[in-house]
């Protein structure tokens, strides 16, 4: 979902700064709720595990050029399910400024439009998981339907926000706009994978319900609310 360079250019880039920091603020809220419930050690390490899978995520899983943008198997909800909300935000602002830091500076400038991208899905996300998701249900015992909209609500949010940036910042001609259902299109294949994923995860989760005492997953994994 990487927004390709060109696509925002000049003043129009400050929008990019202004969702970036909207969606920073309302991670650092999660990341503060998170401390409060789980602690400094917890959230530290949930959050190292998923900048590290977020970066193997884009350098290792397959990713390549589609339209606008990179179709990623950026595999959200899956972060999400397995460490919360805030780890998961953390560690997809993480992972991506490294990504680009090190080994694709070009992408620096699309850094805030790329961190909207993936950030605001997420939230979204939560908040689908708290209406879908009875409080007496532990992640681990989700059924398909509810692993298939989590990452169907995820993965089309950010195909609505690379839409955005791209019509945002290049207009609503036939070849951009072909550009953006060409993304789309190849974008939401992701969904035949990600909830199969999540259960494949989620049932190898069950295994390791002893683990859930040294803070390396969300309480909510192996407990229900």
């Amino acid at each position: 979902m990487h927004i390709e360079p060109g696509v925002v250019n000049g003043a129009k880039l400050v929008l990019s700064y202004a969702t970036a920091t909207g969606a920073g603020l309302y991670t650092a809220k999660l990341a503060w709720d998170s401390l409060k419930s789980s602690g400094l050690a917890s959230l530290a390490i949930r959050s190292a595990l998923t900048t590290g899978l977020v970066f193997a995520f884009f350098e290792i899983l397959p990713h390549f050029p589609v339209g606008v943008s990179e179709v990623h198997f950026i595999l959200g909800s899956t972060l999400f399910l397995l460490f919360g909300a805030a780890p998961a935000a953390i560690g997809l602002i993480a992972g991506l400024f490294i990504q680009g830091f090190f080994l694709a500076p070009f992408d620096l400038p699309q850094f805030g439009m790329n961190m909207t991208t993936l950030l605001v899905p997420l939230f979204a996300l939560q908040a689908l998981a708290g209406r879908i998701i009875a409080p007496n249900t532990a992640y681990v015992d989700l059924k398909y339907s509810q692993a298939l909209a989590l990452s169907t609500a995820y993965q089309g949010g950010v195909v609505v926000w690379v839409a955005f940036w791209a019509f945002f910042g290049q207009g609503f001609g036939a070849e951009n706009l072909a550009a953006v259902v060409s993304f789309g299109a190849a974008y939401m294949l992701v969904i035949l994978i990600e909830p199969l994923a999540d259960l494949a995860v989620l049932a190898a989760a069950k295994s390791t319900r002893d683990m859930g005492k040294f803070g390396l997953f969300t309480p909510r994994l192996h407990n229900a609310a």
